[in-house]
């Protein structure tokens, strides 16, 4: 059972980016699902959530321009980032409530994408 981010590089300020978050495993299910961000020498911040019927919550940060989404059929999180700025450089993770044959896992963490944004 493993959460895996893929999708970071590196882009101009103003483009976008679209981060993937991949659940794996037999009989796997995402309850909720947020994406953290850790940019150097900061602490890692919840930049975005949304749960299982898919009710959003986002950072003031990135309020209007990340957008985020799942595919409930594939067991799939996106952050789709828009408008990025080099303060939006960071280390980004997904992470889920995970449910396996319907009984509760807990919390996992993918890996995390490196997302660097250029002035």
């Amino acid at each position: 059972v493993q959460l895996q981010a893929s999708g970071g590089g590196l882009v101009q300020a103003g483009g976008s980016l679209r981060l993937s978050c991949a659940a794996s495993g037999s009989g796997l299910s995402i309850s909720a699902m947020d994406w953290y961000r850790q940019a150097p020498g900061k602490r890692r911040e919840l930049v975005a959530s949304i749960t299982r019927a898919g009710s959003t919550n986002y950072a003031d940060s990135v309020k209007g321009r990340f957008i985020i989404s799942r595919n409930n059929a594939k067991n799939m999180g996106y952050l789709h980032m828009n408008g990025l700025k080099p303060e939006d450089t960071a280390v980004y993770y997904c992470a889920g409530d995970l449910e396996q044959y319907g009984s509760r896992l807990g919390d996992y963490w993918g890996q995390g994408t490196l997302v660097t944004v250029s002035s």
